[in-house]
């Protein structure tokens, strides 16, 4: 199964991994792959402690906030040539592709090579694509979206981010 979690609001990723930590407590085997972030953040030290979870980042420390660099391309151009291997590799049951749809909408990886990546997944495996403004093509692989909306948020006030909650 395909699933889609996309949308405005908060909680794509944290969705994704409440969905892996059932699946690892149910026994499956998790893989994160990570695009567009490469920091330590609090969600990712404790996946990092679940023996039957693996996750691997595709992102530099930094976000991107102006056009992406050569370096942001390669690093998720390489990740997800990693996604393709796993997918062949037929060791997890569930593959969770964090923030694709930004790597996608950002043009660090085609559109066209995520789509042959979604194809490549058994019908053993659940694969979920996470991150806002999900291309249509990929809704349409979709057995499952979810659009998470943005109707109110306390950093309109003002409210930064907090560890433990936002990262």
């Amino acid at each position: 199964m395909i699933q889609v979690y996309t949308g405005n609001g908060k909680g794509k990723t944290t969705a994704a991994f409440g969905l892996a930590l059932r699946a690892a407590g149910a026994g499956l085997n998790v893989y994160i792959g990570q695009f567009v972030k490469g920091r330590s953040y609090s969600e990712v030290k404790i996946l990092n402690k679940i023996r039957n979870i693996k996750l691997e980042q595709f992102g530099r420390r930094c976000f991107i906030r102006k056009l992406p660099e050569k370096i942001d391309i390669a690093m998720a151009c390489a990740g997800l040539e990693r996604i393709n291997q796993v997918l062949s590799s037929k060791k997890f049951n569930l593959i969770i592709l964090d923030e694709i749809n930004i790597a996608i909408k950002l043009k660090l990886i085609p559109l066209e090579s995520v789509l042959e990546t979604i194809k490549l997944a058994s019908k053993n495996i659940e694969l979920v694509l996470t991150g806002r403004d999900a291309h249509l093509k990929v809704i349409d692989l979709a057995d499952l979206v979810s659009d998470i909306k943005d109707i109110k948020h306390y950093y309109n006030k003002g409210q930064r981010a907090r560890k433990g909650i936002e990262f």
